[in-house]
């Protein structure tokens, strides 16, 4: 094994067998159950993988596993096509509207009356959880529902989007001086746990200047290492935090990013091995997955500024307690959400009115109904916090300085010429999904239309578990090796206009059914002088 910077990890043990079951016998002791029975999942998420990049140079793992088994050629990540979002999606097959989380940032006055929230910190989901009677997340998640049937379930993950996947666990988080990002995160891990870990590994890598590939090398080892130390459990989830931060500091197709796209196939690799050496290859069904698609800024906007230029009151964070009529901007790189105070219809016009004029709105959804907009509903955005409106920015083909397709407008928390996501883009929108183990067929190309929202009912069934009934997303039962025969996919496009005296706005979204469920293909908008001949 080659030894990492974070410290030589198994030749330098110290520690007895039998004092390791000890310690970890309360958290794994599920695994060593009838192995007649056994049946395992692994979920393996790159953050911000995009299927361009997956072949047998760049990721020659992921590769070998997609042409042995199942390759979803048209997977969706749920919009808005950002971590958090689909961090709870993949963790409980379900859309914001039934999760209750919309954004990665939002504003909820119950949680903080003075700022936008980050959904995914510990303090949010602990303080959230505390003023909605334990709903943060108004459904079970997939790690749950494995425990509640009295199975085992282990998680680790280097971005704090993993801790939706089991919030009500004991919890060890570790965060970085530099980046303030979660780096380490397993559940369950009680404090004896944590230290053991340590002891074994080396310290959790929260120093400033460690980089991204290192802290996934580490939390990968905890996995193979730690929590699969008696035996491979029920459901597994690992969250690796690269390709997406390194794109988001560089661009997608930047050296740099293909590098982390090669770690994270590294990382892979890893854990297929430690199923090898555990003979458990045979029993497990491994899943790999993103969060969303990346595409390269090509425009960043401070819109609370630019609102105030245009005569709103417009602010990102209040100083004091807000006033109707006020609007809270809430960027989420791709995405923006617009919280009037008071919800006065007034002003959201004016707001609406302004957006539909501009050369940076794709897709505008409202709370109430505006012309030229879509309801929220249509993007299954109609949570009990929602803003009155969310805007999906525009984009374009354009190709970034490597090659790359995909340019998007954003809000400007990033630079021109860094990586983002979040829009309805069709690069942001596609993601991977591959599958390979006992249940899937072997060498099959999907070409059905599937979803991150379609990963936990397909989870839930390969382990036998009983299904949610509020569960969105389908069982990908057309990917299966005792497949029957699969319904056809149908595609519509919706429209909106609205029409100025001198100009034109239009916005569309591209919709794809299948087997009950819709898909949000894509998505766009664009405001056109009209030209008198």
């Amino acid at each position: 094994m080659r030894i990492s910077p974070f410290g030589a990890i198994v030749r330098t043990l110290t520690v007895s067998w039998c004092a390791i079951c000890a310690i970890f016998a309360p958290a794994l002791s599920a695994a060593t159950k009838d192995t007649a029975h056994e049946r395992h999942v692994v979920l393996l998420v790159w953050d911000g993988m995009r299927p361009d990049f997956v072949g047998q140079k760049t990721t020659p793992t992921l590769w070998q596993l997609a042409h042995e088994g199942v390759q979803f050629q048209n997977h969706h990540a749920v919009y808005p096509t950002s971590t958090e979002v689909n961090g709870a999606a993949l963790a409980t097959g379900t859309y914001p509207n039934r999760t209750s989380l919309l954004a990665n940032r939002e504003y909820r006055p119950r949680i903080d009356f003075l700022h936008a929230i980050d959904t995914g910190d510990a303090s949010s989901i602990k303080k959230g959880d505390e003023t909605s009677g334990g709903n943060y997340l108004a459904l079970p998640t997939v790690a749950e529902l494995v425990r509640a049937a009295g199975r085992q379930a282990v998680i680790a993950g280097s971005k704090s989007a993993a801790l939706l996947a089991d919030r009500h666990a004991e919890w060890t988080t570790a965060l970085s001086e530099d980046k303030g990002l979660t780096v380490f995160a397993a559940a369950p891990t009680s404090s004896a746990l944590s230290a053991q870990t340590q002891h074994m590994l080396g310290p959790f890598l929260t120093k400033a200047g460690i980089s991204f590939a290192d802290r996934n090398i580490y939390t990968t080892h905890v996995l193979t290492e730690i929590l699969w130390r008696n035996g491979i459990p029920d459901f597994s989830l690992l969250w690796l935090s690269d390709p997406d931060l390194t794109q988001h500091e560089t661009a997608p197709g930047s050296p740099a990013s293909l590098a982390a796209i090669k770690s994270s196939d590294d990382n892979l690799a890893r854990v297929l091995r430690a199923l090898e050496k555990r003979h458990a290859r045979a029993t497990t069904d491994v899943i790999v997955v993103s969060d969303h698609g990346f595409s390269t800024i090509e425009r960043a906007i401070d819109f609370a500024s630019l609102l105030r230029q245009a005569g709103f009151d417009a602010v990102s964070s209040f100083d004091n307690e807000p006033k109707p009529g006020q609007i809270m901007v809430v960027g989420n790189g791709g995405t923006v959400l617009f919280y009037v105070i008071g919800h006065d219809p007034t002003v959201t016009a004016k707001l609406v009115d302004s957006l539909q004029r501009s050369d940076c709105a794709g897709v505008i959804f409202a709370r109430d109904k505006f012309e030229g907009t879509f309801p929220l509903a249509a993007a299954q955005l109609t949570t009990a916090d929602a803003p009155d409106l969310v805007i999906a920015l525009r984009w374009t083909e354009k190709a970034n300085q490597f090659g790359t397709a995909g340019s998007i407008t954003t809000d400007a928390a990033r630079g021109v010429g860094h990586g983002s996501h979040a829009t309805l883009s069709r690069f942001d929108v596609h993601n991977i999904c591959i599958a390979n183990g006992p249940h899937f067929r072997r060498e099959f190309l999907d070409i059905a239309p599937t979803s991150n929202a379609d990963v936990a009912p397909t989870i839930v069934n390969l382990l036998g578990l009983d299904r949610p009934d509020k569960m969105d997303g389908r069982v990908l039962g057309e990917a299966f090796a005792s497949e029957s025969e699969a319904p056809k996919a149908a595609a519509h496009r919706l429209e909106a206009t609205r029409q100025f005296s001198d100009r034109t706005w239009r916005q569309w979204l591209q919709i794809s059914t299948y087997g009950g469920a819709s898909y949000l293909d894509q998505g766009n908008g664009a405001s056109e002088p009209i030209v008198n001949n």
